[in-house]
Parts: C-alpha cells; sequence; structure tokens
C-alpha cells in the first residue's frame, strides 16, 4: 500500500493551487521510465522564467483521480490530470502571489522539464502561512 501522507497533514495548511497536467512523453524530452508514483517532490519553473533562466521553485504536486479525490493507489499517477500544488519555501510566497495566476503556464522539473501545465484554480495561495 502507498505510504503517502497527504500534504495538507504534513504542511497543516490547504494546498495552494491547482493545474492540469501532461507528463511528457520520452520523446519529447520527458521522464523514461513514464509518470512518477505520488509523492514526487518535482520543482516548478514559469514558462516565462524558464526560457531565459531556467530558474526552479520547490512547488510539490499531489495528484488527484478522476473523482478529484487525492490518488493514493500503489501504481504510476496518470499521465495527465488535474494536481494540487504546495509551495514549500514560505519565504517565497509573497513572490509565487504576484506570479501565480489562472491560466499561467509552467513545468514540473526533475532535471529537465518532464510536465506542462496549466494554472486552473487558486486555492490557498493568499492565505498560507509565510513563515
Amino acid at each position: 500500500m502507498n505510504t503517502h501522507q497527504p500534504y495538507n497533514e504534513r504542511l497543516g495548511h490547504p494546498h495552494d493551487f491547482v493545474v492540469e497536467y501532461r507528463y511528457l512523453t520520452a520523446e519529447e524530452g520527458g521522464r523514461q521510465s513514464g509518470p512518477p508514483f505520488q509523492g514526487i517532490r518535482s520543482d516548478f519553473s514559469y514558462e516565462h522564467e524558464n526560457q531565459k533562466t531556467n530558474q526552479v521553485y520547490m512547488i510539490w504536486p499531489e495528484f488527484l483521480n478522476d473523482k478529484g479525490e487525492l490518488f493514493m493507489e500503489d501504481k504510476r499517477v496518470p499521465s495527465s490530470g488535474t494536481a494540487r500544488m504546495w509551495i514549500i519555501n514560505n519565504q517565497m510566497r509573497a513572490f509565487h502571489q504576484k506570479n501565480i495566476k489562472v491560466g499561467l503556464t509552467g513545468y514540473f522539473i526533475e532535471g529537465g522539464k518532464t510536465a506542462i501545465c496549466t494554472v486552473i484554480e487558486i486555492a490557498g495561495l493568499m492565505t498560507n502561512p509565510t513563515k
């Protein structure tokens, strides 16, 4: 059985935002082994920054199933779907509050781009702790 502990339990606050994602195929330069398991701690980059600086941020995905519930199965997550996103470095929250908007495009990063995503909902981004 998967031992993923939901991030809201670990962090003590709700997720920051929700994205629709699609993992890139190996042919597109994505993960060679296919989609990961729940709990992957990939980083996040903004599309507009990635093109210029390759800047990455500690914002982790937490994948949802097709019913919008936390994906807890002991198998790879779907190659596309929705994920809750969690800003891990609270000192960067003010920066992300200014930059994350519905419609923004970003990437999951594991050494290189592994998935493309679009912000579809803002959740606790503006109210979660900054310290």
